[in-house]
């Protein structure tokens, strides 16, 4: 992509590093990299430069902690969710379901815990060898009655501050939503019946079926996020248009 002469001419007494720095810049501004995309690697904006892969580094660096860009540790570097846009996939945050309606939300943290998989989950996540998740459990309520619990599996690679959040405060989507642009979502729903653990946290009859929302979310490339929602049937229905 050509610059404006008088862009050109500004650029080349520019420091190197700034000059790769309005580069990114532009090529996010002007839609050519979206939110989410991959950005190319420091060796190959070091080639096209002409400069030590040192000044990429920098560049991109001080772009990462502007929250323009994305470092993800043995992923890469990608373009960060901007304020002003939204996200590929609208994923509805039950506490604005349940404000939108005119009741009150309240979440209650059961589980947090770093959690050691096994192969099946890896698989869900598509991680090889010996890999480390969060693992979470929320309770949601909708004016002090209980119509949800959470179970989310999440990629430490994707969200490494999880384990820090005060899930009571604000959910686990509605984080993960601003820290991880959501590229893509599969979803299933089925009946099913809870286990005795789910039947206690919904305050219903361990015989009384659940609609389930079992859920994968993609971010920067990788798998962030697998949850299975359980809502009981008589409480619970799912909704849409297109």
């Amino acid at each position: 992509m050509s610059l404006p002469s008088g862009t050109q001419t500004a650029n080349a007494i520019a420091p190197a590093f700034q000059r790769i720095k309005d580069y990114v810049l532009q090529q996010i501004h002007s839609g050519q990299w979206q939110e989410g995309d991959s950005i190319p690697s420091e060796a190959s904006l070091a080639k096209q430069f002409n400069v030590a892969r040192m000044t990429v580094n920098r560049a991109l660096k001080e772009l990462s902690e502007a929250q323009t860009l994305l470092r993800v540790q043995g992923s890469g570097t990608f373009v960060a969710q901007q304020k002003y846009q939204s996200t590929l996939v609208q994923l509805r945050n039950i506490a604005d379901e349940i404000e939108a309606r005119g009741h009150q939300h309240k979440g209650v943290l059961q589980r947090l815990e770093r959690f050691k998989p096994d192969t099946a989950l890896l698989r869900h996540f598509e991680l090889e060898g010996p890999h480390g998740l969060f693992h979470s459990v929320v309770v949601h309520y909708e004016n002090d009655v209980p119509i949800q619990v959470e179970d989310r599996y999440v990629n430490p690679l994707v969200a490494p501050e999880y384990m820090s959040q005060d899930f009571g405060r604000q959910t686990p989507n509605a984080y993960l939503t601003r820290v991880a642009p959501v590229q893509g979502v599969q979803f299933s729903i089925e009946a099913s019946q809870p286990s005795a653990e789910i039947a206690e946290l919904l305050q219903i009859e361990a015989q009384e079926p659940c609609l389930v929302l079992r859920r994968r979310t993609r971010s920067y490339g990788q798998v962030a996020s697998v949850s299975a929602l359980w809502h009981p049937a008589s409480r619970y229905q799912f909704t849409g248009s297109f």
